[in-house]
């Protein structure tokens, strides 16, 4: 005799057990949050990115069936953020002008529906905002080639207070997916390796000198750059340079001080100005 199929009601009834024990182990993970904010009080650091960036790189690798994988990102980017909100205020202020709403859109789906956002007419007011303490992070377009006041060169500063570049968004995309501009997340958080990372770094010379002759010294030095941004300071008072490497590079990177020794006297710094976790291309066979 053939088994018995179980009973359309019966299925429903096992959803709803799975329902309520998904629904415990959210709130036990919240408390597990609750205990760690507790640990850490008085520390304003309270988010990762490197740790966010694992947590979905090994979702993404482990997930099978049905469900499309898109939509089990989703779930937890609003489950971390949410959660972020439990250990201290979190508010995000995202370059935002006039009608175009493209960055805001990446910025909700990255930090999901309860995060407090607030739209900025400029870069520049998004650095503001994080001085001025109304947003914890912020969001801004990759810079583009030749701009006339750009914002990044302002973070190429000694200063331990000025934040820096924490990640790259859209994080998870789908093949094909419609491209709305991508965007780097500035917070004052420290800077963390993933092991899948590139690294921008700010160099701040006192006299112009080609872009191909920089990346020859930086390559040299075993640096591989990929895109590169410059701007001309006022006067002929030198240039400061945006570089992506592909690789995490700390501000003790022997790498830096080779770099260094070639620049000579014409170097007046060279410092990491941000990191970011590599983002995830989702396999179209997966959703």
């Amino acid at each position: 005799m053939p088994p018995v199929s179980p009973s359309v009601d019966a299925l429903r009834r096992e959803i709803d057990e799975i329902d309520v024990a998904i629904h415990d182990l959210i709130m036990r993970r919240a408390r597990v949050v609750e205990r760690i904010a507790h640990s850490k009080a008085g520390s304003k650091v309270f988010i990762r990115p490197g740790r966010e960036a694992g947590i979905l790189r090994r979702l993404v690798a482990r997930h099978q069936g049905a469900v499309p994988v898109a939509a089990i990102v989703r779930i937890w980017r609003e489950m971390i953020a949410a959660m972020t909100l439990i250990q201290g205020p979190f508010a995000v202020a995202v370059y935002a002008p006039g009608d175009d709403r493209r960055l805001w859109d990446i910025a909700r789906d990255h930090y999901g529906t309860v995060t407090p956002l607030t739209p900025a007419n400029t870069a520049q007011a998004v650095l503001r905002a994080l001085a001025e303490g109304s947003a914890t992070v912020g969001v801004v377009p990759v810079p583009e080639e030749e701009e006339t006041d750009p914002w990044w060169r302002f973070l190429i500063s000694d200063d331990t207070k000025t934040p820096k570049i924490i990640g790259r968004l859209p994080f998870c995309s789908r093949p094909g997916q419609k491209e709305g501009g991508d965007a780097l997340i500035l917070g004052a958080v420290p800077l963390e390796a993933t092991g899948q990372d590139h690294t921008l770094l700010g160099v701040e010379l006192a006299q112009d000198m080609s872009r191909g002759r920089l990346k020859d010294m930086m390559e040299a030095v075993n640096l591989s750059v990929g895109w590169f941004r410059i701007f001309h300071l006022p006067g002929g008072g030198g240039s400061v340079h945006l570089i992506e490497v592909a690789d995490f590079v700390d501000g003790d990177d022997q790498r830096l001080r080779a770099l260094a020794d070639k620049l000579g006297d014409v170097l007046v710094r060279v410092l990491p100005v941000g990191a970011y976790a590599l983002p995830i291309t989702l396999d179209a066979r997966k959703g």
